[in-house]
């Protein structure tokens, strides 16, 4: 049965097939939106129109309903008037791939309408700035005070009930009060990155260092480890793999408060750009931009994983069979070896042997 386990059920999918599907998770919503963008009989609601004929309110390039336009084409023929003449398309919000990945590469040369507006670079690294800096900040707070929760009893007690009320109440909500404690500017942009990901990350971690095995913990107790040491010198250890996969999921949720917190103030960055370019009705520049987030996102969970098979080498998944020589054996179970020794034997006065002790 383990032949034919093509859903990896019991057993790790083979390189070719995870490859395979890994390039499927992209091509088949591709695909779907190369059939809606292509195929005109699919979904093209609207009627770009090439020739106005006599039709009053249609003009040369203007989209109209197709219910609309074969209303008036019938009008038109009834009359024995010309035609009015168009193609089918999509909404304009719809655009097709190959308009979008032309606006990867137009939307970094067109420069900004506005003398002071900025230009696309200019806004990612704007937006890469507040990122960082939101997710920084709660990191070098959330982290100690989570690994503090997860070891600590007394530290767990004090501060998840206020941590876990705390993470329901929306970021966002908080705006209004960052911009009048923190200005308009960038600051209030990093305490809503700051907010949003900084309770979540104490709940996360503290749970991880939770999972470290407890004879760890009293194998150090034993040998007279003191409270810190204790933290620094197994706890953190033994859960760092782990507390480093929570900062890359919690990453990503960052980037997902990056948008709100973009318009607190005054808006700016990559939010700016989107916004600006949806009002010009340059929605394929709007595709480009959120998808440019994406692969910003993408790309830097993919360097932060190679990142992590270099530092935490002991993680790697195991090749043909094979498992690499650990760095920390500590934290490897050791294999006890049964030594078997012939013991002397002497005979007592009754002639039966006598095992010595």
């Amino acid at each position: 049965m383990a032949h034919h386990d093509w859903l990896g059920l019991k057993q790790e999918l083979p390189h070719r097939r995870r490859l395979l599907l890994t390039i499927l998770s992209f091509v088949i919503p591709l695909a779907l939106w190369c059939l809606v963008s292509y195929v005109p009989w699919i979904w093209h609601p609207l009627i770009h129109i090439t020739d106005p004929a006599n039709v009053d309110y249609f003009s040369t390039g203007l989209d109209i309903p197709k219910a609309d336009f074969y209303k008036e084409v019938a009008n038109a023929k009834a009359a024995g008037d010309a035609l009015p003449k168009g193609y089918l398309v999509n909404p304009v919000y719809l655009p097709a791939p190959h308009a979008v990945a032309e606006a990867f590469y137009t939307a970094f040369k067109t420069p900004p309408r506005l003398q002071d507006e900025p230009w696309l670079h200019q806004s990612l690294g704007h937006s890469i700035r507040t990122i960082f800096l939101g997710f920084l900040f709660s990191s070098i707070v959330g982290v100690p005070l989570g690994i503090l929760c997860g070891t600590y009893r007394f530290f767990a007690r004090l501060q998840e009930p206020f941590v876990e009320f705390f993470r329901y109440l929306p970021a966002p909500a908080f705006g209004a009060l960052c911009v009048a404690i923190l200005g308009i500017d960038d600051a209030p942009k990093i305490a809503i990155i700051f907010i949003g990901t900084f309770f979540q990350q104490v709940l996360v971690i503290a749970n991880s260092v939770r999972k470290v095995d407890p004879a760890l913990i009293e194998a150090a107790q034993t040998l007279g480890a003191s409270k810190w040491g204790l933290v620094r010198r197994v706890v953190i250890p033994a859960a760092i793999t782990d507390i480093y996969t929570d900062l890359r999921i919690l990453l990503g949720w960052a980037w997902t408060y990056l948008i709100v917190a973009e318009v607190v103030g005054t808006m700016s960055g990559i939010t700016l750009f989107i916004n600006q370019q949806a009002r010009y009705r340059n929605f394929d520049n709007v595709y480009a931009a959120i998808a440019m987030i994406g692969i910003i996102g993408l790309s830097t969970d993919m360097f932060l994983s190679w990142l992590g098979g270099i530092l935490f080498p002991w993680k790697r998944k195991v090749r043909r069979g094979r498992r690499t020589q650990p760095i920390f054996p500590l934290f490897d179970k050791p294999k006890v070896r049964v030594v078997k020794t012939a013991l002397p034997v002497t005979p007592n006065p009754e002639g039966q042997p006598n095992v010595a002790h």
